[in-house]
């Protein structure tokens, strides 16, 4: 493997490569062979359905998007959550009813993007695989990066499906003249050199260490499939290889004389199953009454391939989020119906394996000096309006597709996007706006989150804007009323925050399963008749809490961030997208 600075230079020029190449295909018909026949992204239900069809029609209309290819989005069926290797079974049946037979002919990418992103609630309302990304002109969003990091692979790929997720980014480089193939039987997963600390939160192959060569590219049969393993486990099951005297950075990031031997595993990403597997997974499915449990795709699905696989995992519910009665035996029967079949590896020592999925991922990689910033290009400004006078708004900031007024000040690791900032606003470090319109004297502390959205109730536009702290956990919830005090708010417990509200705790205070109370159902946000007001007002009663006075909130229409995508206008929040964008294109026609 080359030195970590020469490996940043080869990922920053194979990426470079590969986003002018899919940059060629954007707004033209493609050929045969070229690129998928179909791109199929999930959603959790109706309501996400019908906002990514919106944005992708919206797209495809702006040419930003290969022509020619079958967009479709899935949604889950209504019910309980059934995890994304339910949902990729359900896809499998949504294809072959569209499809008949011929689906078994084409090459296909399913991208999972069905769910709430409660880590990162700026993409909660428009979905994770439509997360804005700072560079491109038009803005990238996730779904353009990622068909543009896989635009070598369909012309190399035997029909059949690879399964990736909305919001993780795959980078690497392999020789001039290797190309990536997916023509192998079963499964085929890419493998991605990682600390075994990473090893933890991923799902880890159990490879031949003494056959690996450490080439860029090598293509390995996996004994057996690890998910989520503690450093222990990889150890017992030979995951772990060795790399000898290896340099070690010292304190300033550089590399030392001094050699050390350095721990690794080799983690996924992305897999892709052969037509037969398909069609194996969907009669499976068929025979499913009803699926009532989260299945998980890599989990479920990897952990029963290869010559070392067990069914002892089929009964262990620890990295499960939410154990349904019939987990185990959907688990066995996947595992009877899977087991003996082979898991290909494709080894990727020149790669990188980043995640954008919670705040403090989003803000470090957008606004840090991180290796993925460098690879891709990222922008402190991108296809924005910030005249350079603004000089009390440091460069390590990020502001995407916004206009802002020279007068606002913007503290260094901060996100602004999709938003509007008049004269006299500032916003302090390590903050997220996103669908903004601040007009004018407005106070963000610093660890804001701030997000407006645009809602239709009974017949009218309104607009209410949360406001949090980026740490703040929205997964997070009790069984009880009384169980609400540990419930944490901008760092202050809930309950000392709704008395300065003057809101009593009670059923009517949270929206949905009553036996879930969290900042996610809570109703205290305030539903007002423009977008300006919604963001000063939520700013009001975020600063009662750090002022600790009073804003009574009980005169207010109230609503919980379950109740705000429940009622969100899709329509609207992208016509104001649309209004920045032509605004700033205009502007850029004056300029020249």
């Amino acid at each position: 493997m080359p030195a970590e600075a020469a490996l940043d230079v080869l990922l920053q020029e194979a990426t470079r490569r590969r986003l002018a190449k899919f940059d060629e295909l954007r707004g033209k018909v493609t050929q045969t062979g070229e690129f998928w026949d179909v791109v199929v992204i999930t959603a959790a239900d109706k309501k996400q359905e019908l906002a990514y069809q919106q944005q992708l029609s919206e797209k495809l209309k702006r040419k930003e998007l290969p022509l020619g290819v079958h967009y479709h989005v899935f949604v889950d069926p209504p019910g309980p959550k059934i995890g994304n290797g339910g949902s990729t079974l359900h896809v499998l049946q949504c294809l072959e009813e569209m499809y008949g037979d011929k689906w078994t002919s084409l090459t296909i990418i399913l991208i999972h993007s069905g769910g709430y992103s409660q880590r990162l609630p700026n993409a909660s309302a428009l979905g994770k695989i439509f997360t804005a990304l700072p560079f491109g002109d038009p803005i990238y969003q996730m779904l353009e990066l990622k068909l543009a990091m896989y635009i070598d692979f369909p012309t190399h790929m035997n029909p059949g499906i690879l399964i990736t997720c909305a919001d993780d980014i795959e980078l690497y480089s392999i020789g001039a003249t290797e190309v990536i193939k997916f023509d192998k039987p079963g499964f085929t997963a890419l493998a991605h050199p990682s600390d075994l600390t990473i090893g933890t939160t991923h799902g880890v192959f159990v490879l031949d260490s003494s056959a690996l060569s450490e080439k860029e590219l090598e293509y390995k049969s996996c004994h057996h499939f690890l998910h989520k393993p503690n450093i222990e486990k990889m150890h017992q099951s030979g995951a772990v290889c060795i790399r000898r005297n290896c340099s070690q950075p010292n304190s300033s990031g550089e590399h030392s004389d001094l050699k050390m031997d350095y721990e690794y595993v080799y983690t996924d990403s992305l897999f892709y199953i052969d037509h037969n597997i398909a069609k194996q997974l969907l009669t499976f499915f068929k025979q499913l009454d009803t699926l009532c449990c989260e299945i998980d795709a890599y989990g479920d699905f990897l952990q029963a391939l290869g010559p070392g696989a067990t069914h002892d995992y089929t009964k262990i519910t620890d990295n499960v989020t939410k154990e349904g009665s019939q987990l185990a035996e959907i688990r066995q029967k996947l595992f009877s119906l899977l087991k003996g079949t082979s898991l290909n590896v494709i080894v990727l020592n020149n790669s990188r394996f980043y995640h954008i999925g919670t705040t403090q991922e989003y803000l470090f990689h957008f606004t840090s000096d991180s290796k993925l910033k460098l690879e891709l290009g990222l922008l402190s400004k991108a296809f924005s309006i910030f005249p350079d006078k603004a000089e009390n708004s440091d460069i390590s900031a990020c502001i995407i597709q916004s206009i802002l007024d020279s007068r606002c000040v913007i503290a260094p690791a901060s996100v602004i996007e999709y938003s509007r900032l008049g004269p006299e606003v500032s916003v302090g470090t390590n903050s997220i706006i996103s669908g903004c319109c601040i007009s004018a004297n407005a106070d963000v502390p610093p660890n804001s989150f701030v997000s407006s959205l645009s809602i239709r109730v009974n017949g009218k536009v309104m607009y209410v804007s949360m406001v949090l702290g980026v740490e703040d956990n929205l997964k997070k919830n009790v069984k009880l009323l009384s169980d609400v005090h540990s419930l944490q708010f901008f760092g202050f417990s809930l309950l000392q925050c709704l008395d300065l509200w003057d809101l009593r705790v009670s059923d009517q205070l949270f929206s949905g399963d009553k036996t879930s109370l969290g900042l996610w159902t809570a109703r205290i946000f305030p539903v007002c008749s423009t977008l300006s007001d919604s963001v000063r007002v939520s700013l009001k009663m975020l600063k009662a809490v750090q002022n600790k006075s009073a804003f009574k909130l009980n005169g207010w229409k109230l609503l919980s961030i379950e109740e705000m995508l429940f009622y969100k206008d899709v329509e609207d929040m992208l016509k104001f997208r649309q209004q920045i964008y032509e605004e700033i294109t205009l502007q850029r026609h004056t300029e020249i």
